[in-house]
């Protein structure tokens, strides 16, 4: 079992910046490949950013390629996202999971999820 626990999210102008935490507890996290999602009300939830167990290669989907960066420190069992030059269409609950995998992209294919943060951003 791994849990996980998201911080850092708030209310942010458009063009501000929040960090993310993904604190992680249980098996070993450098185990786990770690992935950011997102849901917004009355959208399906959406992969936002994916990085591997090394934190050697990440992956992102255009909406956020170049404004979103995902990290992790596996001494700390912690994964990140910087969000920069943030918009309203980001505003959503967002979640990090862990999945036994190389990388993923698809919802299906994490194990285990936290429960999620608010990131609200005003126009």
């Amino acid at each position: 079992q791994v849990q996980l626990v998201e911080s850092g999210g708030g209310l942010v102008q458009a063009g501000g910046s929040l960090r993310l935490s993904c604190a992680a507890s249980g098996r070993t996290f450098s185990s786990f490949a770690m992935g950011w999602f997102r849901q917004a009300p009355g959208k399906e939830r959406e992969f936002v950013a994916a990085i591997t167990r090394s934190g050697g290669y990440t992956n992102y989907p255009n909406s956020v390629k170049g404004r979103f960066t995902i990290s992790r420190d596996n001494a700390k069992s912690t994964v990140y996202l910087q969000m920069n030059s943030l918009k309203p269409e980001d505003t959503a609950v967002y979640y990090c999971a862990a999945a036994m995998k190389f990388i993923a992209t698809i919802r299906d294919d994490y194990d285990y999820w936290g429960q999620g943060t608010q990131v609200t951003v005003s126009s």
